[in-house]
Order: structure tokens, then sequence, then C-alpha cells
């Protein structure tokens, strides 16, 4: 350690040092200084550690190493903060001849993987740690590490340095802008970041998509809590428990009803029977599946039950409980087949009234708000079920997590500007100052805001539109390859 006692003592605690860093009455956070070793020359150098808040954004650990003997340094980034719920996934498009592009600022995380499609490249989360740089500082910094023991391979293996060399010229047009590419920035951990410009409106260039996690993502992130199961472990745990038991064997909570239920409908003699016990089952009578927590990736239990909304479709509710973490997830899923249409719903919200109505959220749906030149893709957010107030503030949450590292002391006062007039007209609109306008695009025609008249006919400030989606579209959502002739055959073999 550079120094002893209490001023030299390391924080433990790196979250509440993290947030005390971000508290204006706080003082300013220390600089730590720990003595480490350099792994070129082999001498102690110095690593100075910084805990630190960026506006708007999350937590960070700033890291860097300066060796005194040999003059060698890094740096780089971690993060102090919490994991985020789902992974994300940032592809850009680069054309060839912008520059520009190259300049934005990437934060990539000890567990992200960059990817350039086009040259079949890949850097692994080991290869790069965390650092905050630019794209081309990713692709610039990828080819000083190849060319760092290029002479070393020329004098071992002497076609392998060539194919290098060969590579590293494609590498650096890539670098220089000369050549269009991709470039994917995918984070387990969520906690990546590829600028905007132009945020808060969409960019044409960048998407983003939030996913889960794997098993396998949680363990290489050390969440996994405890190893999973074997399917057939769990049965033998339970016949275990079952004998020792005398026999009575604990059913989940809500499963006896349903099996009932199940039990009846199947001795039932008519159509009427089965028709009134599925129509007026309770909401508690819920079916039960085991599942994987979506935190720590242990076992669990999934609790669903099926439903149908009036003016819109059969839903299944389904609710999700960890008992080893405590992590909690509720969603709702559509039901029943595939609708042949999408579906395009537009309402004008002109009232208090129209900010209460109810909105369903499917995965799939795409928002729009034409006066704040808002436009969400389908896949952000995910699915839920909220109001109208509730769907835009959410968004907006949304939108200053994702892209408010833009919003720091070193941004620009024109990009301040933007987003405060964002805020600005966002607070007209959630106060309604002025009628405006909300456009739910779901090609599953999984969505649905609740009408403020008993007939939907006579609401006109709800519009609701079918048209046919487009071939990109049933590709995208997997349609153009699936092919249910085999069930459709078994089906009507059976009824018959």
């Amino acid at each position: 350690m550079a120094s002893s006692g209490e001023e030299g003592r390391v924080v433990v605690d790196l979250r509440s040092a993290a947030e005390s860093a971000g508290d204006e009455d706080a003082h300013a956070t220390p600089l730590h200084e720990i003595e480490s070793l350099c792994m070129r020359c082999g001498e102690n150098g110095i690593t100075r550690i910084l805990l630190t808040l960026i506006p708007h954004f999350r937590e960070v650990v700033l890291m860097a190493f300066e060796c005194p003997h040999c003059s060698e340094r890094n740096n780089e980034v971690q993060f102090a903060g919490q994991l985020q719920p789902k992974g994300c996934c940032y592809r850009l498009e680069v054309p060839s001849g912008k520059s520009e592009i190259l300049n934005r600022q990437v934060v990539k995380s000890d567990s992200a993987t960059i990817k350039i499609p086009e040259l079949d490249f890949e850097i692994p989360p080991e290869a790069q740690r965390g650092t905050l740089s630019t794209v081309e500082g990713c692709i610039m910094r990828a080819v000083d590490e190849l060319q760092a023991l290029q002479d070393e391979r020329k004098k071992v293996d002497p076609q392998k340095a060539e194919a290098i060399d060969k590579f590293l010229v494609k590498l650096k047009s890539l670098g220089s802008g000369e050549v269009a590419f991709t470039f994917i920035l995918d984070d387990p951990s969520g906690n990546s970041f590829i600028e905007n410009p132009h945020a808060p409106s969409s960019d044409p260039l960048l998407s983003l998509k939030f996913y889960e996690r794997t098993s396998e993502q949680q363990a290489a992130l050390g969440f996994l809590a405890e190893p999973t199961k074997e399917p057939g472990e769990s049965s033998r745990d339970a016949s275990t428990v079952e004998a020792k038991s005398g026999g009575l064997q604990r059913m989940p909570h809500g499963s006896v009803g349903a099996i009932a239920g199940r039990r009846a409908i199947a001795q039932g003699n008519s159509d009427e029977v089965t028709a009134a016990l599925c129509r007026y089952s309770a909401p508690e009578e819920v079916d039960t599946l085991p599942s994987t927590c979506g935190a720590c990736a242990t076992e669990c239990v999934t609790r669903f039950f099926a439903t149908k909304i009036p003016y819109f479709r059969e839903v299944i509710v389904m609710a999700t409980t960890c008992d080893v973490c405590g992590y909690r997830n509720s969603e709702l899923k559509p039901g029943g087949e595939i609708p042949a249409k999408g579906k395009k719903t537009t309402l004008r919200v002109q009232n208090a009234k129209d900010l209460s109505r109810d909105v369903i959220k499917s995965d799939s749906a795409a928002v729009q708000v034409p006066e704040l030149d808002l436009e969400l893709s389908s896949g952000t957010l995910g699915g839920m079920v909220t109001t109208v107030e509730g769907l835009i503030v959410k968004i907006c949450e949304a939108l200053e997590r994702v892209h408010g590292f833009q919003l720091g002391d070193s941004t620009h006062e024109w990009k301040k500007k933007k987003w405060d007039g964002f805020t600005e007209r966002l607070s007209k609109l959630l106060s309604l100052q002025e009628p405006w306008t909300l456009i739910i695009d779901d090609a599953l025609a999984a969505s649905f805001v609740a009408p403020a008249t008993d007939s939907i006919e006579d609401d006109h400030q709800l519009t609701i539109e079918e048209y046919e989606r487009s071939w990109e579209q049933n590709e995208e959502l997997g349609l153009n390859d699936m092919d249910t002739s085999s069930a459709d055959m078994a089906y009507n073999t059976t009824s018959t």
C-alpha cells in the first residue's frame, strides 16, 4: 500500500462509495493507491483507484496503472452497481467514408463481446477488459494487441504470421473508415453502451435489443447460486420426500384446483360441461410448471392462468417467484393462434381519463409518439401491463438509463439542451397542455388499448387498423419457416 492507516484503507463497499460520489454534500471521493506488480518488467508499480458515479448512467470504478521502471501504463473501468435485469446487444452499422461514426463513445464492460461479422472477427470478454473508448479505439486496440507478438510468430509459424498480417490490413481499413462494416457489442450483464447522438430520437444506424440470460451466462457472470439439478434428480428427490412423509406429497400452491378441474373436464360427457368448467374456473386455480430464476438461475416455479380480456383476446398471466434470491417477475403473454394480420392502434390523448386507460404492450410491439419524435422498435422494454401515462414514463426512464451517459459534465451544451427540450415537451404532454397521439404497432396483434366506451366502435379517439405483414416482418418473427402441416394432419385424423 502507498499509505497506511485510515487514509490508505481500501473501500470495501464499492456501491456505497460510488453513491457517496454522486452526493453533492459528500466530500470528494478519495483516490486510492495500491502497489501492484507490473506484468511487463516484473517490478512494482502503482494502481490508482477512483470510485465515482457517472451522472445519469451508473456507478463505476476507474483504475489506472503506471510503472515507474518501464513506463508501462494501462487503465480500465469496472461497474460497481447492480446487474441489469436483462442482457443487451447493440448493433451499429458503419457506412464507408463516414469517419464521424467511428468517434462514437463505447462503454465496454468486462463481460462484453465485440463482433464484426464481415471479417468473422470476435473480441472475447477476456481479450479486452472494461474500457471507455470509441468504436475506432476498440478496433485499433485489437490491431495493437495482434501486432504485439508478430515478431515471435514469424520465427515460430511464418504462415500464420503472414495470414495475420493480411488480416490486420483489413482490420485497419475498418478503423480508418474505408470499408463499411457492422459493429456488434453483446453484453450479458447489460452494462455496456454505444452512444446515440440523435437521442432521444431513434438512430437508423444503431439498434438495441434486450434478451434473457442463459444459465451458462449467469454462471460466467458469477451469479449462479447453485447448480441446476438434472431432471432425473428432481424426480428422485420428490420420490424420497414422498416416501419419508408416509406417502403425503406436498403440492405447489394453486395446483390442487387445477388438477381437480382437469380431472372433471376429462370425465365430462358433454361439451357444455367442459365449456362451463373452463369458463367459470377461479383465478386461484392456476397451473404450475418448473422454471429457472432469471436472476440466480436456480430452479423455481412459474404459475400461469389463462383468461380472456373483453374486446381483446385470450391471454396467459404468468408469475415467477424465486425463494433463494427473492426475484419476482410477472408478465402477460398472448394466447391462442397467431393472427393472420398485424394491428396498429392509434389513440388520441385529450384528457386525464385517456392517461388512465389500460395498455397491454407485447414483446413484438413498436411504440411511436409523433409529437415527441419518439419511436421505439419492437422488443424494447419487453411486454408489460400498464396505463398510457405509465407506458410513457417507463419509456423515458429507459431512455435516460440507456442514453443518459451522454449527459455527463463533458457533454456538449447542444446535447444537454436537446435533452432538456425533450423533457420539457414530455411534461407538456403528460400535463395535457396539448393533445397528442400514441401509436402502438404490433405485427402479432398482441397489444391492446382499453376503450373508453362500452362499445369500441363508439370510441372515436381510438382507431384500430389491421394490415398484412410484410415478408421481412414474418421472417423476423420466424413465421416464414413455420410448418404446421404435420400437426394439422394429426388434428384432422383425431377429429375424424
